[in-house]
């Protein structure tokens, strides 16, 4: 059942990062991300520069003349949206939680899918897996998507990765594009990481807020982990405290940083206060210039 708030929810977030991949990702992403490479189109007489390895040979001997063999790159893609629905997605210190980011970032690589004719599907995830959408074209199948990840009633409240990699490492022979978009707050997922990047071009997008990293000064205060229900009391006029929480913050965070690195994901991070579009951009514009070979 989709209420009125959700249908006034979808309408926003469909001009909006419709709009957006119109003017401000469309080419970027085209050029950044590959279909599956070249496709023959037709044969046509020879002409002065055209490479000698594409001579069809049986068409010229038939034809008493000498004809080329024609390409066109094979655009069409399957782009897959890993989407994390865990509990730690609805926490949210600023205007909005980290799950309606994550919806728009959704939403916004979806739409720019299927401007360039691509199929998108969609993989929900806890800590265990919610909803597979297979891939589909369309501005219809985009809203759906967009849908289920806004209306999900997740059953789950924890974070799996290494399961939802592995249901991505399962479904398809052909390879495709994978964002996974989540805040990465997950343990035990580096191996099917890395053999999910050996087989899709692999892109995780974190998303952070930034209370997440900075303790507050509040006093005595009731802190609860919102995927396991734990509760616990933090003394946060405590300096100590407050120092050690952003040590060990910062180096979840350099660690995730270094796995990726590591396996040579394109990766980036947005956060909850911030634009999303522009760490965006600026990912598929370093991807392009180490594709075409520029600096």
């Amino acid at each position: 059942m989709i209420s009125r708030e959700l249908v006034k929810k979808l309408k926003k977030i469909e001009i909006y990062t419709s709009r957006l991949a119109n003017d401000q990702l469309a080419g970027s992403y085209h050029s950044v991300f590959k279909g599956r490479g070249m496709a023959f189109s037709e044969v046509r007489q020879y002409q002065p520069g055209d490479d000698v390895r594409f001579i069809d040979w049986n068409v010229s001997a038939r034809m008493n003349d000498t004809y080329v063999k024609v390409f066109t790159e094979e655009r069409e893609m399957t782009v897959i949206l890993l989407v994390d629905l865990s509990a730690s997605e609805r926490f949210g210190s600023v205007a909005k939680p980290k799950i309606e980011t994550v919806a728009e970032v959704a939403a916004l690589l979806a739409f720019s899918a299927i401007k360039n004719n691509d199929r998108v599907g969609l993989i929900l995830f806890t800590d265990r897996i919610e909803r597979f959408v297979p891939p589909k074209k369309g501005r219809s199948h985009v809203m759906r998507v967009v849908t289920e990840i806004l209306n999900a009633a997740p059953e789950g409240r924890g974070t799996d990765l290494a399961a939802a990699l592995d249901l991505l490492g399962g479904i398809g022979k052909r390879r495709t594009v994978a964002f996974l978009i989540s805040d990465f707050i997950a343990r035990d997922y580096e191996k099917q990481l890395k053999v999910v990047a050996a087989k899709h071009d692999l892109i995780p997008i974190q998303v952070v807020d930034p209370r997440e990293d900075d303790l507050r000064d509040v006093g005595l205060a009731l802190i609860e982990d919102l995927e396991t229900g734990e509760i616990i009391e933090v003394d946060t006029s405590d300096l100590d405290v407050r120092t050690e929480y952003a040590r060990e913050a910062q180096k979840q965070r350099a660690g995730r940083e270094h796995l990726f690195k590591r396996l040579q994901l394109d990766h980036v991070t947005v956060s909850t206060e911030r634009d999303y579009v522009r760490p965006l951009a600026e990912l598929f514009r370093l991807r392009q210039r180490r594709l075409t070979g520029f600096r």
